[in-house]
């Protein structure tokens, strides 16, 4: 990530000097913007994740792991089949 862009600084604000999340925005649009930038840099294009991959991907910057999964999915950056088997990053080639 680039802290040149508006939207980057943005997101760098919701996050403590150590790399943890503070809080998840209760707006919609900025919760899209945190959404779309852990997307972005926590999971790599093209590579299938188990949930527990998942879960301890997210926790590396929140512990309220659930939410910030179930936000993910709902929001379309992570795709998973409908027995949630695997998880992957919406809109790359399997």
């Amino acid at each position: 990530m680039t802290a040149t862009t508006p939207a980057a600084r943005s997101v760098s604000a919701l996050f403590a000097p150590d790399g943890r999340l503070i809080a998840v925005p209760r707006k919609a649009a900025r919760r899209e913007q945190l959404l779309a930038h852990l997307a972005e840099t926590l999971f790599e294009p093209g590579r299938s994740y188990t949930e527990a991959e998942v879960n301890d991907t997210l926790r590396t910057v929140h512990d309220d792991v659930p939410a910030l999964r179930r936000y993910l999915v709902e929001a379309g950056h992570l795709a998973r089949p409908k027995d949630g088997s695997s998880y992957q990053r919406a809109g790359t080639p399997a």
